[in-house]
């Protein structure tokens, strides 16, 4: 029996890796010969530096660079050395290409604060200082939403909230940032701020795919092809995937999903495993996983739930009760 197994991390809990671990584990406890393949997973988001990294025999680096709120702070990314990649999560537009060397300048020629309120005192951008490397560089990001940069439906609007910005806030923000794309189309005429997704991540899709001209892709398409998970699924018996929390979101493009998709195209079966499932998780039978289980055993509070030692018994315990049930048809 050969079994696939790509499974999201359980944020907070387990890793992909710890995850895959567990749940093979289960599966020897019946079938002890059983060929498993453990493939790394993730949607793009929180967990997907880890995932391609550890699954692409990649390596960590740590950098200290300046945070959000201006203060310095270590960043974890990964490098895959045979393909010359790296995998950094972040986000933040102007900053970032502040970091490149592009130069955000005030009415008085001076760089601009860092962080969103610098925006109120831009007046030009200039790309003397870029730095030249990034002409032999491309980028993939990995972007699931379809905001624009500005209006309603913007990154201020839409994901100030998340970061505690009040109405009033907004409503500064959003028109610097229009400003901003305003500045932005007089060095680059194609630069189109409503673009699905410029929105993503305080509007460093826009700043990607206008300043550096990357795709913004969805992320677990992205993590598919980059871990070749294709080539495993297609010769697998059972597919096996899940992620912390199974509910009508997942199949909105989430990792679980993508490998069910992909799974169905070579009509294979395929098992969910989660740390809980929600009533209208339903909708994932119909979106390509056969069936779906989770892993929970007890009424427990949400820390020993998300204990990671906890975690991963529960993982092989439950994985190895659904294999029992399959080697009573075999």
């Amino acid at each position: 029996m050969k079994i696939a197994i790509a499974i999201d991390s359980f944020k907070g809990s387990m890793t992909s890796q710890e995850a895959g671990v567990a749940a093979a584990k289960g599966i020897r406890a019946v079938f002890p010969d059983a060929s498993i393949c453990i493939r790394p997973l993730a949607d793009g988001g929180e967990g997907t530096v880890t995932a391609i990294t550890e699954g692409m025999g990649g390596s960590f680096r740590t950098i200290t660079v300046t945070g959000p709120n201006g203060k310095p702070t270590d960043c974890c990314y990964g490098i895959l050395s045979a393909s010359r990649t790296a995998i950094i999560e972040m986000s933040g537009g102007a900053g970032m290409l502040q970091a490149l060397g592009f130069d955000f300048l005030d009415a008085a020629g001076n760089p601009i604060p860092y962080g969103v309120q610098g925006l109120s005192l831009l007046k030009n951008i200039d790309t003397t200082h870029v730095l030249p490397e990034l002409k032999e560089c491309t980028f993939r990001i990995a972007c699931d939403v379809t905001n624009p940069l500005c209006g309603p439906d913007g990154c201020s609007a839409i994901f100030g909230p998340q970061k505690g910005a009040d109405t009033e806030m907004i409503a500064l923000m959003d028109p610097w940032l229009a400003h901003y794309a305003d500045l932005t189309k007089k060095i680059y005429p194609g630069a189109d701020p409503d673009y699905p997704g410029c929105g993503a991540a305080g509007g460093l899709g826009f700043a990607f795919r206008t300043f550096l001209n990357a795709s913004l892709e969805s992320g677990i398409k992205i993590v598919l092809e980059e871990t070749h998970m294709e080539d495993f699924i297609k010769d697998a018996d059972i597919v096996i995937t899940g992620e912390g929390r199974l509910d009508a979101q997942t199949v909105m493009g989430k990792a679980p999903f993508g490998v069910a998709q992909m799974a169905k195209k070579y009509g294979k079966p395929v098992l969910a495993f989660s740390g809980c499932v929600t009533p209208d998780a339903i909708a994932c039978n119909q979106a390509g996983i056969d069936a779906f289980f989770p892993i929970l055993r007890s009424v427990v509070s949400l820390e020993e739930a998300m204990d990671t030692d906890a975690a991963k018994a529960n993982m092989s315990a439950s994985v190895e009760q659904v294999f029992r049930v399959i080697k009573t048809f075999i």
